[in-house]
């Protein structure tokens, strides 16, 4: 794993935050510029009756100018 001080964690459960997750990450992406992404883990959990996927971002926030 690469070095970073930051971590976002993005968290769905329900099927229709599951089918949005991906466009809710790029959009926290394009809405922090200058961000490095250094890695990402995903994990699915489920039970009976819950689906859960979370998708952790490792990342170094924009350096100052």
């Amino acid at each position: 794993m690469s070095e970073f001080s930051a971590v976002k964690v993005f968290s769905a459960t329900k099927a229709r935050e599951r089918e949005e997750l991906g466009e809710t990450i790029t959009r926290w992406i394009q809405n922090n510029p200058g961000v490095q992404i250094a890695d990402k883990i995903v994990t699915q959990s489920s039970d009976n009756e819950f689906h859960c996927v979370t998708i952790v971002l490792f990342y170094n926030p924009p350096a100052d100018d």
